[in-house]
């Protein structure tokens, strides 16, 4: 029995014993001379791009580790030559040029979770709701109703359960259903988000400058 020779090449295109294919989404091998030309443009078009894209993605994630070390080596320096701290307690931090035309920050986002602490604070807002007159706040009916809908992955809505937490409502069972919210929050971890700013004069807005590609 005669040996394969397969080889696979960058354009999308194998060659299996000198004849060119190409593998469709079925993981078909398909003869290249079947191939709709329109078709091959088009791979040859999204190739391309994601050649780039993904270029991009691995330069920007290199400029990210580089960024928090720079960041981290200078926080330390200060650390060990001032005896000082940059940012607060949540580990928020700015860093400016001097000409205060430039600035760094590093915000830190807090990933919160709920225990069961929060069915309690369902029931007893489900108690308000009840008694109050279907014409009374029905605004906070549909946040309610926003907040402790599930999304596809059983997680509710972070948002509108703090802009529950914002009314301040007098009914002692609403007030417990808010202090049965705090007992539940728990904080899981953080992560960390760099932000670049500039601008021309110092009396001008903060430009902010985009990495993110949507945004650009």
């Amino acid at each position: 029995m005669d040996a394969v020779i397969l080889e696979e090449r960058k354009d999308g295109v194998i060659a299996i014993n000198g004849r060119d294919f190409m593998v469709d989404a079925k993981g078909s091998y398909v003869p290249l001379s079947m191939v709709k030309p329109q078709h091959k443009l088009e791979d040859e078009t999204v190739r391309k791009i994601m050649g780039h894209a993904v270029s991009l993605n691995e330069q920007i994630g290199r400029f990210r580790g580089h960024t928090m070390t720079d960041l981290g080596d200078f926080d330390a320096l200060i650390a060990q030559e001032y005896n000082a701290k940059i940012g607060g307690a949540k580990g928020n931090r700015t860093y400016q040029t001097f000409d205060g035309l430039m600035k760094v920050q590093v915000q830190v986002q807090e990933l919160i979770d709920f225990g069961s602490e929060l069915h309690i604070a369902k029931s007893l807002i489900d108690e308000c709701l009840n008694e109050w007159s279907s014409d009374s706040r029905p605004e906070i009916q549909s946040i309610v109703t926003r907040a402790f809908n599930t999304d596809s992955e059983g997680k509710i809505n972070r948002s509108e359960i703090f802009m529950l937490m914002r009314h301040e409502i007098e009914d002692p069972r609403w007030k417990r259903a808010m202090d049965a919210i705090r007992d539940a929050m728990r904080v899981t971890g953080s992560k960390e988000y760099v932000r670049f700013y500039r601008r021309d004069a110092i009396t001008d807005s903060w430009q902010a400058v985009t990495i993110d590609m949507a945004k650009a």
